[in-house]
């Protein structure tokens, strides 16, 4: 019914770190090619947890999108654009709040696990309540229905899908719907709409779940259908009415392999990161640095690698003879901690120097920046503006 289409976003929280760039940006530069893409800036979700220290929040913004950019995101494949600039997500979300139970706010996961975490903060606000809505109008304003997220955001995807059946349910049912669905069947031909309506008596009646994909993907080889008819006949389809928002698919993501400096997982709240704009001298202290299997008190003491850090690092920049070059010399103390420690050095540096080029032409000219965040905000918008129309119209709210 619509384009593959993903969503995806990030809090402003600065320049980037490599974390970021094996856990998320590798991953966008890969989909960027393969599906229709929009690429966001979360600020409103920056306020509500850090609502009281804003003046950071433009320049985490700039820092962050330079270094997308300088990573490989392609603004000629993806849409790049700011949270704040698409007024729609707020209108969006005001709506959906008129219609989304409490109860299903208060029981997602990370509500009460961000409040035990960020003790230092006062969350007990309306913003960081109502933050996964916010999260929900996010996705459903553009009709995404793909979403990369890593396992422990599965829960988030699940409650937009819910707000997204709700909404269909309530307001996708318009007058004379059912004949409407009927007619538009019938536009499908003889042998196909016989086909689509037994596979909606199997899963309205059986709750097959096959049944209801197959009938998607016969309706998705249709020709013959409005894009009002398709809203039509796959609201029938699940017993609903039209399909107005789209539900998500969560796309699931490795998480990053690569863990911080200290064997944690890499976060600039525990220093233990090596931004991607870090220079060669400050890349290679961190390194040399870097904890070790503490049964190394002395060159000629054994070591395990399974029990240090920077091995950790070796299984995402080494070769596989590097590594069992590593585990030999540790294991008989053939090698010292600093020799071990030289190939990843090398290895990170030639990662960051072509990111680090690319970035600095960004920083000579800032106006670069500024007008793809434009142009991506404003397709952004456009496609915001034909999702909020549907809306409005369905809850009675377009005055036509």
């Amino acid at each position: 019914m619509y384009p593959d289409r993903v969503l995806s976003g990030m809090r402003p929280t600065g320049a980037m770190h490599l974390g970021h760039f094996h856990g998320v940006l590798k991953n966008w530069l890969k989909i960027q090619h393969e599906h229709e893409c929009l690429f966001m800036v979360a600020d409103w979700h920056a306020l509500t947890t850090h609502y009281d220290d804003p003046q950071v929040i433009e320049s985490n913004v700039w820092d962050m999108v330079i270094d997308w950019l300088a990573a490989g995101v392609d603004p000629n494949q993806a849409t790049l654009f700011i949270q704040s600039r698409v007024p729609e997500h707020a209108e969006l979300n005001l709506l959906l709040s008129m219609m989304t139970p409490l109860g299903w706010l208060e029981r997602v996961p990370t509500y009460k696990e961000q409040q035990e975490k960020l003790t230092d903060k006062d969350l007990s606000t309306y913003g960081f309540l109502g933050y996964p809505l916010l999260q929900a109008a996010d996705i459903l304003i553009y009709r995404a229905n793909r979403v990369p997220v890593g396992e422990d955001q599965v829960p988030h995807i699940e409650f937009t899908r819910e707000v997204a059946r709700r909404f269909n349910h309530l307001y996708g049912r318009e007058p004379g719907f059912e004949e409407k669905a009927m007619l538009a069947v019938k536009k499908l031909g003889n042998k196909m709409a016989k086909r689509y309506l037994e596979l909606r008596t199997r899963y309205n009646e059986q709750g097959d779940n096959e049944a209801l994909e197959a009938a998607r993907e016969l309706l998705g080889e249709s020709q013959n259908l409005t894009v009002a008819d398709r809203e039509r006949v796959f609201g029938y389809l699940e017993g609903t009415g039209k399909m107005i928002l789209v539900e998500p698919q969560a796309l699931l993501t490795e998480s990053s392999r690569l863990l911080g400096l200290d064997g944690q997982k890499m976060s600039k709240s525990y220093n233990n990161t090596i931004a991607l704009r870090d220079n060669e001298e400050t890349v290679t202290k961190k390194i040399r640095t870097m904890p070790t299997d503490p049964a190394r008190v002395r060159r000629t003491d054994p070591g395990d690698p399974a029990r240090c850090p920077v091995f950790t690092f070796h299984k995402i920049y080494s070769t596989d003879k590097t590594c069992e070059w590593v585990t030999q010399g540790c294991q008989s103390a053939g090698i010292g901690c600093l020799e071990c420690k030289q190939p990843v050095i090398d290895a990170i540096l030639a990662e960051l120097k072509p990111m680090q080029e690319k970035s600095q032409e960004y920083l000579d000219d800032p106006t670069l920046v500024r007008n793809i965040i434009a142009d991506g905000g404003e397709k952004a918008r456009k496609l915001a503006a034909d999702t909020l129309r549907d809306v409005r119209e369905a809850m009675g709210l377009s005055y036509t």
